[in-house]
């Protein structure tokens, strides 16, 4: 115990460790960005937490240090989950456990301690303050305040956020509480020491008194239900609770004789006697330090000599009833120490800047990357939004425009009036256009393409599949040779571990799908291609040949009755072609804007202004929703609209292109044209034939893409695959090494023998009797040559041993001066002459006529 009437709570004590070296390792591992970029912030964190932890005197200095390197810490655990990698080593300060460290994977542990010894150094430079003025006071309960505060920040905002199943018993809740409650009481001391020495109306300090008594109570309370606050601080509440119950009747009691309230007096200053008492109660056991005993002494001393004169003096002058102590009105408490929690540990953010009191903050630079994972999705998205919303429906529509034209034998048709000889221009640009892109040969690679993609994945597929039906037929011969019941692991295609067998079978069915799916998709392209094989050919050949493909027509004029009707047609078919064009421009725009849309720069903006709104909570991908739908609907909301729009303008296009065509035709019939039918016929099988190429071109491309995303999966199953099986051959050996040992029953320990070097030592009477030796163990200490014991185990790797056949035995008859082990052991008696019954002498002449074995004579048996 300290010499001083209040207590300061002592730091706690950590180890030295590289923090920059756990953040560099996660940020290696977790992120895209490299280590070396943040070099000056790793340094920057060590030096921090070395200064913090080094702090262990009360001097205003180290509330910056610890201050700076909580707030670095509440800002990291925005960018840094809790269990970084860091194992801090930390020493308790209170409880009887302080010589054993605790050790926690946590940033909020770390904060926790730093936190601690903050309100430890607010505690303590509270103790050193000279209080025996009253500006001393008031600095000294500004501290005490701030201890609090700290520790009411601690309780509410950390403690709950800690993650430790059982938290340190110097930090828990009960703990934190009566702590609280401790400096709020000696911060409230201060105000009522203050107010003693300002001279203050006794009434007043009775008030400042009576609270006093009421938060040590509360100290007390709470420590009680704490396993690290010590008997001593216990006792020291107790003791301090009754101590100013007593000044608070003390002073009141004043109050009432200045009031004339005599008997009212003396009931409160009995009262005050009785606290002081229960208050003095607590030295038993020499849990008090002086300066409280010398307090209690003195305040009881006065006490009973104001008691004292008051009784006489109502007894002999003013005759007023004592009240009794339940009448007595309670009195008023005037509070005035409060928990200040000093900004910079509620707001830390605010302190962070080039020219703050914090400096810059640490790791601003740094991409959470749960950030990278939001661009990802993103992207992802995005391209989904515009192919599959927007250009591939966009196609469909083009599809169908083309697929109408045909049926309606359009542009051969116009063609064939038009251009009754040569080639007309649209075909022209086709062919040029077949001929550069070297049409034939670039669909064979595709085709080609396409074939080794697809047996790539079909092998690494295949391999897989391979191991998966490898080990679930080596444990069906292992079920079969154990047996169902011995054998209790799951069988392969039901084993319900993550990732294990089936789900692995699961997904081997389902590419197995995806490659049944490719392969008929394959076909049809190839059947595509095989129909306009030939076509192709001649688009992709001279014009010469083109010609020859094409018949001229007989008719080299067109009739003036079917001008009108042609010129309509030919109108609407061109009115088509500009819709057609317009949505390729559409679409060629639309791709290049979506691949020129970088989110990035936009995305760290939201997240910092995350950061911000919600500074200790870690970025998450979910919180990027509202952004990612406003942005997609800022950005292509109006491509989404244009592709009805796009709709309604080809419905309406194609109905006049229809009613048009129409007119045509029933103009064709009448005039009785059919000379350029066999012309009108090969242009349009020319012109579908450059249509149904463009299809197959992205046909082909959509497969290469397909079974280039195949391949990641593909590999990943077999990925997967191996370590499964891997894990289950290994199991599956542990578990038939277990089945193979032999039973209990079997195992045998054999008796050691005696060295080499050492004879045989026969045991003394008492002894020998007592224990017997069994007859194979007196067989193998006579017959067996010496050796060490061994003891076979379940954990020796050898077959099991089977006993040693026994010799037979021979009747007794023919074996007469052999011992056997049914004939007991017998002593030879001495013999007249001395002659044993072999004929031997005995050994030991002492002997001679007795019948008492000696332990010099040897065992013989007879």
């Amino acid at each position: 115990m300290t010499t001083s009437n209040i207590l300061s709570l002592p730091f706690r004590k950590s180890t030295q460790i590289s923090l920059s070296g756990s953040i560099k390792q996660y940020i290696l591992h977790k992120y895209d960005q490299h280590p070396d970029m943040f070099r000056h912030d790793l340094d920057t964190i060590d030096s921090l937490r070395r200064d913090a932890i080094n702090v262990h005197e009360a001097h205003p200095s180290g509330i910056k240090k610890l201050q700076i390197y909580a707030g670095q810490l509440v800002w990291m655990g925005g960018k840094f989950p809790i269990d970084i990698g860091a194992e801090f080593t930390w020493y308790p300060a209170l409880g009887y456990h302080t010589e054993h460290p605790l050790v926690h994977n946590n940033l909020k542990y770390e904060l926790m301690n730093i936190l601690y010894n903050l309100a430890a150094m607010y505690s303590q430079l509270a103790i050193a303050s000279n209080r025996g003025s009253t500006e001393g006071l008031k600095t000294a309960a500004s501290w005490f305040s701030q201890a609090a505060g700290v520790l009411t920040h601690m309780k509410n905002e950390v403690l709950p956020e800690l993650r430790i199943a059982n938290p340190p018993d110097d930090m828990d809740e009960a703990t934190l509480e009566s702590l609280i409650q401790l400096f709020l009481a000696q911060s409230q001391e201060c105000f009522w020491q203050k107010a003693v020495m300002d001279g203050y109306k006794d009434g007043s300090i009775a008030k400042l008194a009576a609270r006093v008594s009421d938060l040590y109570n509360l100290a007390g309370e709470a420590a009680m239900k704490s396993e690290a606050i010590s008997s001593a601080w216990i006792h020291h509440t107790s003791a301090k609770h009754h101590h100013f119950a007593a000044a608070a009747q003390f002073r009141a009691s004043r109050d009432c004789l200045e009031k004339r309230k005599y008997g009212e007096e003396i009931a409160r200053l009995t009262d005050a006697v009785a606290c002081v008492n229960e208050g003095l109660r607590e030295c038993k056991g020499g849990y008090l330090n002086k300066v409280v005993i010398e307090d209690l002494t003195g305040l009881k001393k006065r006490v009973e000599e104001e008691l004292k004169r008051a009784e006489k003096d109502n007894d002999m002058l003013f005759l007023q009833l004592v009240p009794p102590k339940s009448e007595l009105k309670i009195l008023e408490r005037a509070n005035m120490a409060i928990a200040r929690i000093p900004p910079q540990v509620a707001n830390p953010y605010e302190f962070f800047g080039d020219h703050a009191e914090f400096g810059p903050a640490l790791f601003t630079k740094l991409v959470p990357f749960a950030v990278h994972v939001a661009v990802s999705i993103y992207e992802e998205r995005r391209d989904r939004l515009v192919n599959n919303n927007i250009v591939a429906e966009l196609e469909t529509l083009t599809g169908k425009l083309h697929q109408i034209l045909s049926s309606l034998n359009l542009p051969g048709s116009l063609q064939a009036l038009e251009k009754p000889l040569g080639l007309p221009g649209t075909l022209v640009q086709h062919a040029e256009e077949i001929r550069q892109g070297d049409a034939l040969n670039r669909l064979q690679r595709g085709f080609g393409d396409i074939e080794k993609l697809c047996a790539s994945d079909r092998a690494v597929f295949e391999e897989g599949k391979t191991l998966l039906a490898a080990e679930e037929e080596e444990d069906r011969n292992l079920r079969l040779e154990f047996g169902k019941q011995r054998w209790t692991r799951p069988e392969s295609r039901a084993d319900p571990s993550r990732d294990g067998g089936a789900k692995l079978w699961n997904q081997a069915a389902e590419i197995e799908g995806y490659f049944a799916s490719s392969t008929s998709s394959d076909a049809v392209v190839r059947d595509k291609y095989a129909a306009v094989k030939e076509t192709l050919a001649i688009l992709a050949g001279p014009d010469r040949g083109i010609m020859d493909f094409i018949p001229n027509s007989r008719r080299a004029e067109i009739p003036e009755s079917l001008k009108p009707a042609l010129g309509r047609l030919r109108g609407a078919y061109n009115d088509l072609l500009r819709l057609e064009s317009r949505r390729r421009k559409r679409v060629e725009g639309l791709t290049a804007r979506s691949r020129a849309d970088d989110i990035k720069g936009d995305i760290l903006a939201e997240t910092a202004r995350l950061e911000r709104t919600y500074p200790s909570t870690p970025i998450a991908t979910a919180h990027f929703e509202d952004f990612f739908e406003k942005r997609l609907d800022s950005l292509y909301e109006s491509d989404v609209a244009a592709v009805e729009k796009e709709l309604a303008d080809q419905e309406k296009l194609m109905a006049d292109l229809q009613r048009a065509n129409q007119e045509f035709e029933a103009q064709k019939r009448s005039i009785g044209d059919k000379g350029n039918h066999d012309r009108e016929k090969a242009l349009q099988k020319l012109d579908n034939a450059y249509y149904k190429y463009k299809e197959i071109v992205s046909n082909v491309e959509v497969g290469r893409k397909f079974y280039n995303d195949l391949s990641r999966i593909v590999e990943q199953f077999r990925t997967q695959v191996r370590q499964w099986v891997n894990a289950r051959r290994k199991e599956a050996r542990m578990l038939e090494e277990e089945l193979s040992m032999p039973p209990l029953s079997s195992l045998q320990i054999q008796q050691q023998q005696a060295p080499p070097q050492q004879s045989y030592q026969a045991p003394g009477p008492t002894s020998y009797f007592m224990n017997p030796p069994q007859p194979q163990s007196i067989r193998q200490a006579v017959h067996s040559p010496p050796a060490e014991a061994h003891i076979q185990s379940w954990a020796d790797n050898v077959p099991q041993q089977q006993p040693k056949p026994m010799p037979p035995i021979a009747p007794v008859a023919s074996m007469q001066g052999t011992w056997m082990p049914d004939m007991g052991i017998k002593f030879a008696p001495s013999p007249a002459g001395g002659a044993n019954p072999q004929g031997g002498q005995v050994d030991n002449p002492s002997a001679k006529g007795k019948n008492t074995w000696e332990a010099a004579s040897g065992i013989r048996f007879g």
